[in-house]
């Protein structure tokens, strides 16, 4: 492999990465008070590249091998982490088209701390520096011997991650290696160790919940982004706010015109199954006329005389014992002809209307009970309260107010 050809190659790997900008997500604010379960803290790495014999810390033309690695990280923080690092491949000198020697690296493993720095405030590329202690396995063979040998060596590595997504990123990086041996099995180099390099390119991601933030890919924050990360949560707030309050309203205002009563009738709109009923019409607790009653002259002046004799106590709803003997004849009226009954209590405008709509159905309701205690079904009788509603006389006299404080008896 020429020069040339890993100029091209490198070129091409730097447009690649560099286009990562467009599809790289928002990056997500790093809370150091939050525990170490909120995020990815596990990443995973795969790489390929070129291998090298490094004489003068730089490649030499037609000394390239393929060369692979994998490694698991542990994130401490977005910026610290302790990685495990397999490297394989081979190292080969050739000159004149014959191979000098031939040093394969069947497998090696390193430990290492890793920094990944903001340096550039950038939210897709950061660059990192990595350095720790390995182990590894020499194959070396040459025209005049083969050795095989284990040997401690030193990585330092050096590069660039590209955020592509919330947990995925590229990885473009330099490793340099020191190791206590020489491939070629030569001793007269200007250095007391050998060296040889590592050119990779390659896959990092993050292990875990997608729904979690990589620790990796999110930000330390500064004053600037704490001010706008308070102002969103601030915002989001007032917004939810003003969602709940709008719905709030939407529902006072659906249940204010449920509550009204167009026809007026005594009965609210969203319990009325017969809206626009006529004015003055006698209707049932569903807002639907009475059926037609044709009482005879007897029974018509019963009625009429237990709605005239009726009498309350004073702002009470206490029946007083005159009004007895005349709505026993109404119960009896009722059971000998199975008649229903619907009693509508109402009250002059003296006092609240709160008050006042109370006081009437609890008037109608003690009428209820006096009758069902003198054996009608309590099912025959409907009860409703409409306060100060529909006066039949002037409440400017005492008189007119007499007259509106009563309860009215509809035999259907």
């Amino acid at each position: 492999m020429k020069t040339i050809s890993f100029t091209k190659l490198t070129t091409l790997l730097v447009a690649i990465f560099t286009t990562s900008n467009s599809i790289a997500q928002e990056t997500t604010i790093f809370d150091s008070s939050a525990p170490s379960s909120t995020y990815r803290t596990w990443s995973m790495g795969l790489n390929v590249g070129l291998l090298s014999q490094e004489n003068k810390f730089g490649f030499n033309e037609g000394n390239l091998e393929l060369g692979y690695s994998a490694y698991l990280k542990k994130h401490l923080s977005p910026n610290f982490g302790f990685k495990f690092q397999y490297l394989g491949g081979k190292i080969r000198e050739e000159s004149n088209s014959t191979t000098q020697f031939e040093t394969k690296l069947p497998w090696s493993f390193a430990f290492s701390g890793e920094y990944v720095s903001n340096l550039f405030n950038s939210n897709v590329v950061r660059p990192y520096l990595s350095a720790g202690i390995g182990y590894l396995n020499l194959n070396r063979s040459s025209s005049s011997s083969e050795t095989d040998l284990n040997r401690v060596f030193i990585p330092v590595d050096l590069g660039l991650k590209f955020v592509v997504s919330k947990g995925v990123n590229l990885d473009l990086g330099y490793q340099l290696n020191w190791t206590n041996d020489y491939f070629d099995g030569k001793t007269n180099h200007s250095f007391p160790y050998d060296l040889f390099s590592y050119l990779h390119a390659g896959v990092e991601f993050a292990l875990g919940s997608k729904s979690k933030a990589f620790i990796q890919n999110t930000k330390r924050s500064n004053s600037n982004d704490l001010l706008a990360l308070k102002y969103d949560e601030l915002k989001a707030g007032q917004d939810a706010l003003l969602k709940s309050q709008q719905a709030i309203n939407d529902q006072l205002s659906k249940l204010a015109k449920d509550l009204k009563d167009d026809d007026n009738d005594g009965v609210a709109n969203i319990y009325d199954k017969c809206p626009n009923t006529p004015a003055g019409t006698k209707v049932d607790g569903a807002g639907c006329p009475l059926p037609e009653l044709k009482l005879t002259d007897g029974e018509k002046q019963v009625v009429i005389e237990a709605v005239r004799n009726l009498e309350f106590d004073f702002n009470k709803a206490t029946i007083r014992s005159s009004s007895f003997s005349y709505l026993d004849k109404v119960a009896e009226l009722m059971k000998d002809k199975g008649y229903n009954l619907k009693l509508d209590g109402y009250t002059d405008n003296i006092g609240s209307d709160a008050v006042n709509q109370k006081l009437s159905k609890d008037r109608a309701d003690a009428v209820k009970a006096y009758l069902v205690s003198k054996g009608v079904e309590s099912r025959k009788i409907e009860t409703a309260g409409h306060g100060s509603k529909f006066p039949i006389s002037s409440n400017s006299t005492e008189e007119g107010r007499q007259q509106n404080r009563r309860v009215e008896f509809s035999l259907y």
